[in-house]
């Protein structure tokens, strides 16, 4: 009886009478982006994955073509090429897929033909740009955390005389005999305060516990849009991209409320004031979880906020160190601006990066949503 059982068990047409999945649902699951083309490099296929990295729904591609989206000169349209002509998988690497729709670097690409579809390839697109990104953080990290020492060497070994030198200019002051010495100990008095407010601003850098909750992001947004059109920013147009059905995010007003108003003042400076334009704009994506290296901790971050200006673009030779302190590209600049955001958005968990050419940068702060449990009243 018991051989009966076991017969029964693993005979093989239980196996058979298993539902297979067909090989769009098996796609449609793949967690890379897949598109199938046809000959006229037509949308045939894509799936989820797909319609985030495109940032256009399913529907809408599958009525477009690639040349919609991208230019015809790029290199993903010489690997469907490459496909076409040998009949034969090839592959690409480190691709950048611009164009005023799409902003994609280093995005490796695997193309196919299809059998069942004259002149159709199937591509596989692997973003890297989130890696990338992940890297330049760790990295801006790293750069915040030498401030941050750089910062308290200067309190405490900066601080403490300068108080002393101010004191002695003080008591100098009055007891000089001249107008001129006292000018002089005014002048010493005034670079002491100069240097203190110096130190201060290094002080901005160190290591301080940051309160987080639920914030509503269109509310902090709103807050420095009003700021800057009335101030430094009314000359321009500021345009508001909004995804109405973002949560809130999980960060800190305040510093939020900072990091927001650095970026637009930036733009605002980098435009023309003629025709300049400030587009403020929320997205979700759904993403991948990242592993952070040397860490069991996976980050996921999906509320992305961004700031972009229509001005020249930042120089290629200054963007791999844009984040790092003394790096500016302003006449006169000290290169901390950024650095501090950079800093303060680490600070929350989140990470910041920047996508420029010119006509079109963007800055991008990507951050968490909130905690279970942790949902109350948003800030």
């Amino acid at each position: 009886m018991k051989e009966g059982l076991l017969r029964r068990a693993v005979r093989p047409s239980a196996w058979k009478a298993r539902p297979q999945p067909g090989g769009a649902a098996i796609l449609a699951a793949v967690p890379l982006p897949v598109v199938v083309l046809d000959g006229q490099d037509r949308f045939v296929f894509a799936n989820a994955a797909a319609e985030q990295f495109f940032q256009t729904s399913v529907a809408s591609l599958t009525h477009m073509r690639l040349s919609d989206l991208l230019p015809e000169d790029g290199r993903l349209f010489a690997v469907i090429g490459q496909v076409r002509q040998a009949d034969a998988p090839v592959s690409d690497h480190d691709l950048a897929l611009e164009s005023p729709r799409l902003s994609r670097r280093g995005v490796s690409v695997h193309g196919a033909p299809m059998p069942d579809l004259p002149g159709g390839v199937v591509l596989t697109l692997q973003d890297g740009s989130t890696a990338q990104m992940l890297d330049r953080q760790l990295n801006f990290r790293g750069a915040a955390r030498g401030a941050s020492a750089m910062a308290a060497m200067l309190a405490h070994e900066v601080k403490n005389p300068l108080s002393g030198i101010r004191g002695a200019a003080q008591l100098l002051e009055q007891s000089a005999a001249s107008e001129g010495d006292r000018e002089l100990c005014q002048l010493i008095q005034d670079e002491a305060d100069r240097i203190r407010g110096l130190v201060d601003r290094f002080d901005m850098f160190s290591e301080r516990p940051v309160e987080l909750a639920p914030v509503n992001i269109h509310q902090v947004l709103d807050h420095v849009r009003r700021i800057a059109v009335s101030g430094f920013a009314a000359h321009l147009r500021v345009v508001e991209e909004y995804d109405p059905s973002l949560p809130p995010v999980w960060g800190n007003r305040d510093l939020l409320v900072q990091i927001l108003l650095n970026l637009v003042k930036n733009a605002a400076e980098a435009v023309d004031p003629v025709g300049g334009e400030i587009v403020l704009a929320t997205a979700y994506h759904h993403g991948v979880r990242i592993a952070v290296p040397g860490s069991a901790e996976r980050v996921h971050l999906p509320l992305q906020v961004s700031v972009r200006d229509n001005g020249p673009g930042i120089a290629e030779e200054v963007r791999g160190t844009l984040f790092e302190p003394f790096v500016s590209t302003k006449r006169g600049g000290q290169g901390l601006g950024l650095a501090l955001a950079a800093k303060l958005v680490a600070d929350q968990g989140g990470l910041i990066e920047c996508d420029s050419r010119p006509g079109r940068t963007v800055f991008r702060l990507s951050m968490p949503a909130p905690p279970p449990g942790s949902l109350g009243s948003a800030q």
